[in-house]
């Protein structure tokens, strides 16, 4: 949070789709979820707001069971080997969470079976015999998503077991026609199973009076949310399996066979992690400012194949959870909570036209990524030419052509040539003289477009506001062009212009790197440094080794052993200076002759990729 706030201010909750911890994060997943929501909590953060940045790694399901099967190691293992892992991806991309946990936690199981007791005490969770897919060769349950076919609707040969990407209608296994299973391509055998099921339809009419308030949203993320409501049934929220949060109903919550839907428990991880975040910071309470005020306001990235669970299911819950849907009821002991105020979804990153896949090896590691090219090159090619609106096919030629031509050459030499100059003739922050039009308008156009960029990150329309705060960049390095200074600087006569464009030149330096920072809060941090500034400008993410101790309230059942260690991202992103406005530079103040901020790459990258993701002829 920041402590530079104003009778303006916000309360800001970004929730971030949570990772599966079954193997490292590639760059087709933190294209969806994970650098877009750094980039808007950071501007949040700027620009004054209180923001709670919240998610964690999704620990629960069937997937990851068969995965510590195959690798034969226990579940717990395998969750703690990939929850480590993430952590560090993440954090390593500078994604500046004030809490980054995991379902597999006291407080997580607590928080999921509170909800649960209240929806099903309101009436909106009820037990009801259907009909579930297992493997025949495991006798292993398969969880919807796991299970493939033609949907019975629109024909579509790829559709899951809980809904047609393609027409958008929700399924059920047993609907799909030639059901297979993802894991081993085996026919699904169908046997009577009882479940508790999310009374949707009891819910229907407050969801859809609830989504139709949400004018503002993305058009494909609100089209496709209104057309599920014309199809709502209601939704096991159960599964026999032995891994996971247990049923807090007596008769129910001391069988191994039947645990909690993992996407039941993982929506609610926004809540237990926001709830865990509190007492991890000294006030417990803390929470309920950003779920129980309603002035709060709370945006949900992710991909696109999330959308469902976080435009009807979460809000579902949720409307059931504080009494809103036909059947009435109460809050529970958590209070009234807010939902979204948007679901910011993002298309996919492909990449040959394929979506990233590890099983299919159509994948770029984070971790190769940042090895080889570091966090902010990857984050603005995120942003500025990421799956915002629509798919987008990741190319090696287009990651060399934004490096070399908009990092490198443009904002890169900007900076360098500015600072250089400076450094060069001065030594420090020269002092301005009178200015001409030509500087008038170009500090005028950099100052504006804070307004500009900022409406822009506001509504995470992020490749405008990248493409925005370039723009000045572009126009910074015009007025260097058409001033020369390397030409003033050889007459004595024109010192005091010479002062005046290096200090215009380094002001709009100042000015850039600031609507830059959300998107390069690594080399912000350079660029701060190289004006004379010290102390932290950008502040990243930390990670923190910490035990599971802390008090579940309210009380559940089965929890996870006390005293579990794990990483957690926090930070302390209170101290940093950035802000959303122009910063005066102070005349007078020693400059050191600047690095290059962005290697440029060499061209033959584009045709052939690195040796370890080489492009296929």
């Amino acid at each position: 949070m920041v402590d530079r706030l104003d009778a303006m201010s916000n309360t800001v909750l970004t929730a971030v789709a949570w990772p599966y911890a079954n193997g490292p994060r590639h760059i087709g997943h933190v294209s969806g979820f994970g650098v877009p929501s750094d980039v808007f909590s950071r501007y949040q953060r700027m620009a004054g707001n209180r923001v709670l940045m919240v998610s964690g790694t999704d620990e629960h399901g069937t997937p990851i069971l068969v995965q510590a099967e195959n690798e034969g190691v226990s579940t717990r293992e395998l969750a703690d080997r990939y929850n480590r892992v993430i952590t560090k991806d993440l954090a390593d991309l500078g994604l500046s969470y004030d809490l980054f946990t995991r379902t597999t936690t006291r407080n997580h199981y607590a928080v999921v079976q509170e909800l649960f007791r209240t929806l099903h005490t309101n009436g909106y969770l009820v037990p009801r015999t259907t009909t579930g897919a297992i493997s025949p060769s495991t006798g292993r349950t398969l969880p919807d998503r796991y299970v493939e076919g033609t949907c019975p609707i629109c024909g579509y040969d790829g559709a899951r077991g809980d809904q047609c990407d393609n027409c958008g209608h929700q399924l059920d296994p047993a609907d799909l026609i030639n059901p297979r299973s993802k894991i081993n391509g085996e026919t699904p055998k169908f046997v009577e199973t009882e479940h508790f099921f999310l009374d949707l339809p009891a819910l229907a009419d407050a969801l859809g009076g609830w989504l139709k308030t949400r004018t503002d949203w993305r058009p494909n993320v609100l089209r496709f949310s209104l057309n599920l409501i014309a199809d709502l049934r209601p939704r096991a929220m159960s599964r026999d399996i032995d891994w996971g949060v247990p049923i807090p109903l007596e008769g129910w919550s001391d069988r191994p066979d039947k645990k909690l839907y993992v996407w039941f428990d993982a929506v609610i991880g926004y809540l237990s992690a926001s709830i865990e975040w509190a007492h991890r910071t000294g006030d417990p309470e803390a929470w309920r400012e950003w779920w129980c005020d309603p002035k709060a306001l709370s945006y949900y990235f992710m991909g696109k194949d999330n959308i469902t669970f976080h435009s009807q299911i979460w809000p579902a819950e949720l409307l059931g959870h504080n009494g809103e849907g036909s059947l009435g009821g109460q809050p529970g002991a958590l209070g009234k909570l807010n939902l979204p105020t948007e679901v910011v979804s993002s298309e996919f990153l492909t990449m040959s036209g394929s979506k990233f896949s590890t099983s299919r090896g159509t994948v770029i590691y984070v971790r190769d990524f940042l090895r080889e090219y570091g966090p902010d090159a990857l984050r603005y090619f995120i942003s500025v030419a990421g799956p915002e609106n629509q798919d987008t096919d990741f190319t090696w030629d287009e990651f060399v052509r934004r490096t070399n031509f908009e990092l490198a050459n443009e904002w890169g030499n900007l900076v360098n040539r500015s600072l250089s100059m400076a450094h060069k003739n001065f030594g420090v922050i020269p002092t301005p003289g009178t200015r001409s039009e030509i500087d008038v308008t170009l500090l005028t156009a950099a100052d504006q477009a804070f307004g500009t960029v900022g409406a822009l990150l506001e509504r995470s329309r992020f490749k405008q506001a990248a493409s925005e705060a370039m723009r000045v960049v572009t126009l910074a390095n015009r007025y260097i062009s058409e001033t020369e200074p390397w030409k003033l600087a050889k007459d004595p006569a024109d010192a005091e212009r010479l002062s005046t464009v290096l200090h215009t030149a380094l002001q709009v330096v100042s000015d850039a790197n600031a609507m830059l920072t959300p998107f390069l809060p690594h080399s912000a941090q350079s660029v701060h440094t190289a004006l004379g500034g010290s102390g932290v400008w950008a502040a990243l993410p930390e990670i923190r080794e910490v035990t599971d101790d802390i008090p579940s309230e309210p009380v559940g059942v089965g929890l996870p052993e006390v005293g579990h260690s794990y990483p957690v991202i926090m930070g302390d992103y209170a101290g940093e200076q950035a802000h959303w406005s122009r910063t005066e530079i102070t005349a007078g103040t020693p400059l050191v002759k600047p690095t290059p901020l962005f290697a440029k790459l060499d061209p033959k990258l584009g045709e052939t990729g690195p040796d370890w993701a080489p492009i296929s002829s």
